[in-house]
């Protein structure tokens, strides 16, 4: 198994203060999907700056390909409310 990190970034700097109805639908959905990995033990660990300026999903898989999969299926990242970019990651402490 493999610890991958992706950086989420909004689409628009302004995007906490100024989100439709829409968008907020899809970071809804995106929270789920990522509940459902962490439930499955895949996202070790999820979370966003204060004011939003980028987020980070740190996942447990069996190869980059499957991290890969897993970031791309995101819905903020489908729907493009968010970009993202993918890292290998190494735990030094937990």
């Amino acid at each position: 198994m493999e610890n991958y990190i992706y950086v989420l970034k909004p689409t628009r700097s302004t995007f906490l203060h100024d989100s439709t109805e829409a968008e907020r639908g899809i970071v809804s959905e995106h929270f789920l999907y990522l509940q459902n990995l962490n439930n499955e033990k895949t996202v070790l660990l999820a979370g966003r700056t204060a004011q939003a300026e980028f987020g980070i999903v740190i996942l447990h898989t069996e190869n980059r390909e499957q991290a890969e999969e897993i970031m791309n299926n995101d819905p903020a990242i489908k729907l493009k409310v968010m970009t993202a970019e993918l890292y290998p990651f190494m735990i030094a402490l937990s």
